[in-house]
């Protein structure tokens, strides 16, 4: 498990490979991912924005943008944490995520950004 905490909020991701699959004739390896985000800080927060890169190891660096985590905005009251699966696909059985959450704090109103910790995403029958 891959752990970072920015300004009190703790991120934590488990990686998992789910497996292969031709999509227009091309092979995809698919990963899913548990992301957990604690709120370690004195301050309800709101998460309201993402954004990921996503290398693959034999494709170019891809940037995703996009409101809230699986459709939502959660609320993370101090001491309570929210945790949601999804997954992305790459052309190769090598890579990995990084990025950060866009947060607002009620108390302060304030924006700030969370980091997501870069993880791994290999398929284990590729490792040596």
């Amino acid at each position: 498990m891959i752990q970072q905490v920015t300004r009190g909020i703790k991120i934590s991701v488990q990686t998992s490979f789910e497996g292969t699959f031709y999509k227009n004739y091309k092979m995809n390896f698919a990963f899913g991912y548990i992301i957990t985000i604690e709120n370690q800080s004195k301050n309800s927060v709101q998460l309201t924005s993402r954004h990921w890169k996503i290398k693959d190891s034999l494709s170019k660096t891809e940037h995703v943008d996009g409101e809230g985590v699986i459709g939502q905005k959660p609320v993370i009251k101090p001491g309570e944490s929210h945790t949601y699966q999804s997954g992305c696909l790459l052309s190769s059985p090598f890579g990995n995520m990084s990025g950060y959450y866009s947060m607002v704090d009620f108390a302060t109103t304030k924006k700030f950004g969370v980091i997501i910790p870069a993880f791994k995403l290999s398929a284990p029958f590729a490792l040596n």
